[in-house]
């Protein structure tokens, strides 16, 4: 057989016939293919993502499946104005254009509020600096309670009245008491004065007089 024979179609029809069969069948493959990447990606189906912040992950998750999103939570944060498990972030950003089916991430206001170590300012600290240090790890203080002993220096911090272990951890800006010392001995009968922070003294005398003329 020539060449020229053994491509002649006519010589050869039941080889031509296969050939041109498994390009057909490989070019439908090739759609096929392709159509199935479209449908599982769904290109060209664009949805825009919700505005969730604020609302509580059921309700968010909620308006994502509406919208044919995933909603998951990926992240916590605390921010003590916000309600317990509500949205704080999320990515994608509301607004944006993305795909039927996409992931959105959220990050959601803690359930619980977080502890913090207390600063170690018992018996190595003043009332000034104990509350400088306190404040500025957003602590909140409470009237202090005086104790015997050198005038404004720190002997203890209390919390919802159980004196606080060095390093202690308790609610972020919780209410904190500093026992203080009165600067000598306090009386036999009280153990413990509660004063507010830089209280001045009432000079003796003044509050007995004005109790009078009110009197009168």
């Amino acid at each position: 057989m020539t060449i020229r024979e053994f491509f002649s179609f006519k010589h050869n029809a039941l080889l031509w016939g296969n050939l041109i069969a498994m390009v057909v069948v490989a070019v439908l493959l090739v759609l096929a293919v392709l159509k199935g990447l479209n449908l599982y990606t769904h290109h060209g189906e664009a949805v825009k993502v919700p505005d969730v912040k604020g609302l509580s992950v059921d309700e968010a998750e909620m308006l994502m499946q509406r919208a044919g999103l995933l909603a998951v939570v990926s992240d916590s944060n605390y921010v003590k104005t916000m309600p317990a498990g509500c949205v704080l972030d999320m990515v994608p950003v509301a607004g944006q254009q993305v795909k039927l089916g996409r992931t959105v991430f959220l990050t959601i206001n803690t359930f619980s509020i977080p502890l913090k170590e207390v600063p170690d300012v018992a018996d190595n600290s003043s009332l000034r600096q104990a509350e400088a240090s306190l404040r500025a790890e957003e602590f909140k203080l409470d009237s202090v309670e005086l104790v015997s002993g050198e005038l404004d220096w720190v002997y203890g911090v209390k919390y919802k009245g159980r004196l606080l272990r060095p390093g202690e951890k308790v609610p972020i800006g919780a209410t904190l008491q500093l026992l203080v010392g009165c600067g000598g001995e306090l009386p036999a009968d009280s153990d413990s004065v509660a004063i507010r922070p830089h209280q001045t003294p009432i000079p003796a005398g003044t509050q007995q007089s004005e109790k009078e003329e009110e009197w009168f």
